[in-house]
């Protein structure tokens, strides 16, 4: 089978990529490849059993139509300070003119027409003096908030809209290799993801690979078997912290998401506040191996009485060591190892003290937490020394913006690690060094977040149409 075009992974850069391809009214054959479901026949069990049961052979929340786009918050950041590096490459004026237009389109879809944080210019500046205070940059930025339940919505219409306009999409797909010959991408290798089984060899002129962060391993080992020039990024490492709404009440009203960004002694990594859920769950990821990741969901009707948030630890390797992905992998595991298969909690205060958080202890405060099978330990047995003072000391410049940030019962789940370490070279057209062959979205390393990678699709589609 022959194609023009053959985009691997149904996640928001693949996506995009597809849906400018027909907004271009294109005459090429399109081709997704998804080793997930359609957005439509994505379900989390979790929602019954309220444990996990480690869905096989891969999780519905990370793995579909949208990727784990469609069961996140759904938060589309408007400003190209944030999201990644990809303003770098193409241009600060040019992202931020992509930003627009994409937004655009999710509107036309039937996103929200609220924009967050653009009002109560007073309230920001005094947050703002506060940041300056503890040493912390706060980081403008617009939210449109989407909804884990809206973003669903939002992407089953897209989803439609690809389908009727006949882009072909193979559903329950994986990719198991790359075709190159002569350092010219010819095509994929596929098998059905459910037994492995049908291998089928599809050829396509270009060959867009957009696995999002859940494909980040697979895109390294790629590139290592096909000489890929890449370079290891940046790995974060960190934890998500869940406090009750009235704690972050004026921060909540005021920006909806805090951006906030730091480099705390002694060691002056960077460290930074990510995805904000004001009245939001804890929720668990898996990926491959068994890796159970801690997330989190905000959705537009459902609301808990707490605020999470994730703070991550931002660390880079070059000798004799520079595998990021690894190195995160490694530390989730011995996270998970001592949860037993299961995201763990601490109390801040039990960390202070030097000592596990206790199942009774977690029942006592005024925290109900929202992860209900997350496990009562001490994540200072796992997570290294040098992110884990660096996110304590992060949380303590945190309380002087948000007083009661640091309290005793402030929850600290892990691990959340964020596999988008490894970095693809890569010019303005996305090109590798592998004629033919493009990368795109988190999987790419030069994106992080809905908006980024969905503004990366869309200069891959008008691209390829120009």
């Amino acid at each position: 089978m022959k194609y023009d075009v053959i985009i691997v992974g149904a996640g928001p850069s693949g996506i995009f990529t597809a849906l400018e391809l027909v907004r271009q009214k294109s005459n090429k054959k399109v081709l997704m490849v998804e080793q997930g479901r359609s957005i439509d026949k994505r379900y989390c069990p979790k929602e019954k059993t309220k444990k996990c049961v480690s869905c096989k052979p891969y999780c519905h929340i990370t793995t579909g139509f949208s990727g784990a786009g469609a069961f996140s918050d759904g938060k589309l950041s408007l400003s190209y300070e944030v999201g990644g590096d990809l303003p770098s490459l193409i241009g600060t004026d040019k992202a931020q003119e992509l930003i627009e237009y994409t937004d655009k389109i999710y509107l036309e879809f039937g996103a929200d027409t609220k924009v967050e944080g653009l009002e109560n210019t007073e309230a920001v500046k005094a947050i703002r003096i506060k940041a300056i205070e503890a040493g912390l940059k706060l980081v403008d930025c617009p939210i449109r908030h989407l909804g884990t339940e809206k973003a669903q919505e939002i992407y089953l219409k897209i989803q439609k809209y690809l389908l009727d306009s006949g882009i072909e999409i193979k559903f329950d797909t994986v990719v198991e290799d790359l075709i190159i010959e002569d350092r010219i991408a010819k095509g994929i290798k596929i098998s059905d993801s459910q037994t492995k089984t049908k291998k089928e060899d599809l050829y396509a002129d270009k060959v867009i690979v957009a696995t999002g962060r859940k494909g980040a391993d697979w895109l390294k080992d790629m590139c290592i078997k096909h000489e890929i020039n890449h370079s290891a990024g940046t790995v974060d490492i960190g934890v998500r912290v869940e406090i009750r709404n009235e704690v972050m009440e004026k921060v909540n009203n005021v920006l909806y998401e805090s951006k906030l960004i730091g480099y705390p002694a002694p060691f002056k990594n960077k460290v930074r506040t990510f995805c904000q859920n004001p009245g939001g769950f804890v929720s668990q990821e898996n990926y491959d191996n068994n890796l159970a990741i801690v997330n989190g969901h905000s959705y537009k009707e459902r609301k808990s009485d707490n605020t999470n948030l994730a703070i991550l630890s931002s660390h880079n390797f070059s000798e004799p060591f520079n595998q990021p992905i690894e190195y995160g992998k490694k530390v989730a595991e011995l996270v998970n190892m001592l949860g037993n298969g299961r995201i763990l909690v601490q109390r801040y205060g039990d960390i202070l003290d030097g000592k596990r958080t206790w199942q009774k202890e977690l029942d006592q405060t005024n925290i109900k937490h929202t992860l209900p099978d997350a496990v009562a330990g001490d994540l200072t047995s796992a997570i290294p020394y040098r992110p884990m003072i660096n996110i304590l000391n992060f949380i303590k410049a945190m309380n002087i913006v948000v007083p009661g940030f640091a309290s005793v019962e402030t929850l600290l789940y892990g691990p959340e690690i964020k596999f988008y370490s490894n970095k693809i070279n890569l010019n303005d057209k996305f090109d590798t060094n592998i004629k033919g062959l493009h990368c795109l979205g988190d999987s790419s390393g030069w994106t992080r977040g809905l908006m980024m990678a969905s503004i990366m699709g869309v200069l891959m589609g008008k691209m390829l149409e120009s």
